[in-house]
């Protein structure tokens, strides 16, 4: 069976049929207006508001049937709808009979070719999906024909009319499907249903427009010489004459609908408007009161029929909820300059393509949703096969010859996912050379088509598997300062940003490191550390002062002092034993430190904040001296060492 659905702006419609006999046998027919309006123009708006209203139709599917819906069929609103022709050409080498993959071959040759130009304007377009196209012209050695199945020949030739969406549109449709519990396995534009299924094939040799007009766009197609020749999409439709009953009449939009549709079957309309005044007015009256905005209707319909059409054609067939208003048909004639005879109502020709033994299938409403149906039941078009990818169902949007490459950009992928892209160098300078550390490659991607390992320009067939693993981008380039400078030792003389770093600080971009610094040299204060190219502040290995107390001056020549007892951490009796505290002489003063863990060396760097230097406010170099010589922040103490640690008017 087939599961179709019809998203409308202003109501949802599901059929269930199966084919018999080249026809649809359609078995049941469900709608469901919209509670609020959860779309516009054709759009989504409120994705779960939708997904409820398609489970209530599905449910109520099953219900009548006895049986259970999981896989749907559904079509595109042509709202923000773009088309591009596409011209192919093969040469074959010798004369031989048309086969299917050569008739595909030549038809995703002019797809391509359209979809070259739409990529051409991608920047004005934005990012755009394929949803479908159709072959306008055949030749075979330059002879036109309306298949080349089974014909023999060497020069083929074709046109087609691609038919493209925004993404958003087509993301939307599949994320209220998701939220409705069910699988989409065809997707189509409603222009292409609706004309698949207000007029067959055999009558596409006449120049005929058939104008679907639903409550917020109207959807647009033309056919001749036996193609579908172009679609296009007027932006106005049911709901301009809604909108007009409510400014006219000063009610809110429901009530504004049931007067539209009671105008054609009432002579007297009653109904209350928004400030609470009960209202009764001859229909004749709100005839009148729309007539402006159905004049403006059948404008812009005759604007996009002459646009697509290249002038008026032979005949118009109106179908959609919003062809029932009365007199749209002779405004329509009029605005087109053609006769009123040549303007119908669609419906007539639904029987050619389906039948029903308990609905009535003449609804030009139902051209959409029946469309849809014949479309995918009766094999109009060649996107309802289920590819799954990673485990889910593939998004398909095109028709036509489909590689694993097509697939993968039509659900999300694009090429830095096939290829990867190497990890960003590390780029730093040092003594004034630029350095740079490159990043790693990337790992590549994996491609596995029903468990073989392919290339991207494989050809998917129908209930093929794909596995994808996008490549990992490589990581950047990674130093280390003593990794950099290749020592712990070379690293403990030097400077980044202008500021000391430890051998362990992560280089970054734009770094610039100074390397056989001699002190005495220039101390910032934390809080006002040079800015790396990135933005981040570079690490110091200048520490603030523990508690802001100034150490004691230095004693009189010849003077002692008493030593200086820092109290030691409570720690294992047996690690006491083992490391003694350590003893240095820090501006004259004895200075006692408990023993590190471990029993790991005390560098220079370590008793900054013993100095009582007010390393925030400093505005004068330091002086690093340990028994006498200048020093390196890294410089490791042993028991004894005299240090000084001063600024250089101090030392001096």
């Amino acid at each position: 069976m087939i599961f179709a659905l019809d998203i409308g702006t202003r109501s949802i419609i599901g059929m269930v049929g199966r084919a018999e006999n080249e026809r649809m046998h359609i078995l049941a027919v469900e709608k469901q207006e919209h509670s609020k309006r959860a779309m516009i123009d054709g759009q989504i708006e409120d994705i779960a508001q939708v997904g409820k209203v398609a489970a209530e139709v599905t449910a109520r599917l099953e219900n009548r049937l006895n049986c259970k819906l999981t896989r749907v069929c559904i079509a595109a609103a042509g709202r923000a709808l773009h088309t591009e022709s596409g011209h192919f050409e093969l040469e074959l080498p010798e004369v031989r009979r048309v086969s299917d993959d050569l008739i595909g071959q030549l038809e995703a040759g002019a797809v391509s070719d359209a979809e070259a130009a739409v990529t051409r304007n991608s920047d004005r377009l934005g990012r755009l999906y394929l949803v479908g196209y159709t072959v306008s012209r055949y030749l075979l050695d330059n002879y036109p024909l309306l298949t080349l199945h089974g014909h023999n020949g060497q020069k083929l030739e074709t046109d087609v009319v691609a038919t493209f969406l925004p993404a958003e549109v087509v993301d939307s449709l599949y994320s209220a499907m998701q939220a409705a519990e069910l699988e989409v396995i065809s997707l189509t534009l409603e222009p292409i249903a609706a004309i698949n299924a207000a007029i067959p094939p055999e009558l596409r040799l006449l120049n005929l427009v058939m104008a679907d007009i639903g409550a917020g766009t109207s959807d647009i197609a033309a056919c001749r010489d036996g193609s579908v020749v172009g679609y296009t999409m007027a932006t106005v439709a049911g709901d301009e004459i809604t909108e007009a009953i409510m400014r006219a009449y000063l009610v809110d939009f429901s009530t504004a609908e049931r007067l539209k549709a009671e105008s054609a079957s009432h002579e007297t309309l009653r109904f209350t408007d928004i400030l609470g005044l009960d209202q009764e007015i001859p229909a004749d009256e709100l005839k009148a009161a729309i007539q402006p905005a159905m004049k403006q209707l059948a404008d812009e319909l005759a604007r996009r029929i002459r646009e697509i059409n290249g002038g008026p054609p032979s005949a118009v067939f109106l179908a959609g909820g919003g062809s029932k208003l009365e007199g749209l048909v002779d405004a329509v004639a009029s605005a087109l300059e053609m006769e009123p005879r040549r303007i119908a109502i669609a419906g007539a020709n639904f029987k050619a393509s389906a039948f029903s033994d308990e609905e009535e299938l003449n609804d030009p409403e139902y051209a959409t949703p029946l469309g849809i149906a014949v479309s995918a039941g009766l094999g109009l078009i060649s996107d309802s096969y289920r590819v799954r990818l990673n485990g889910q169902p593939a998004k398909l949007f095109r028709s036509g010859v489909l590689t694993a490459l097509d697939v993968l950009q039509m659900n999300g992928y694009n090429y830095a996912d096939l290829i990867g892209r190497t990890g960003a160098s590390l780029a730093v300078t040092i003594d004034g050379r630029r350095t740079l550390y490159r990043g790693e490659p990337a790992t590549p991607s994996i491609l596995h088509i029903n468990g073989q390992d392919l290339p991207p320009s494989t050809v998917i067939q129908a209930a093929d598997t794909i596995e994808f693993t996008p490549a990992c981008a490589g990581k950047p380039g990674q130093r280390t300062l003593a990794e950099a400078l290749g020592s712990e030792e070379a690293a403990a003389s030097c400077l980044v940003n202008g500021v000391p770093a430890a051998p362990n600080y992560e280089l970054h971009s734009g770094d610039s490191i100074e390397t056989n610094v001699i002190v005495p040299v220039k101390a910032s204060a934390p809080s006002a550390l040079p800015a790396h190219a990135n933005g981040e502040r570079a690490p110091s290995a200048l520490p603030a002062h523990a508690n802001g107390e100034r150490a004691p001056s230095a004693p009189p020549t010849g003077e002692a002092r008493p030593a200086r007892s820092i109290p030691v951490p409570n720690k294992p009796q047996e690690e006491a034993k083992t490391f003694p505290p350590r003893q240095f002489y820090l501006n004259g003063n004895s200075l006692e430190l408990p023993a590190k863990p471990k029993g790991d060396p005390y560098y220079l760097m370590d008793l900054l904040e013993h100095t009582g230097l007010d390393f925030e406010h400093l505005d004068r170099p330091v002086v690093l001296k340990v028994n006498g010589e200048n020093s390196a922040f890294m410089r490791v103490l042993n028991d004894g060492d005299n240090i000084s640690i001063q600024t250089e008017e101090s030392h001096a």
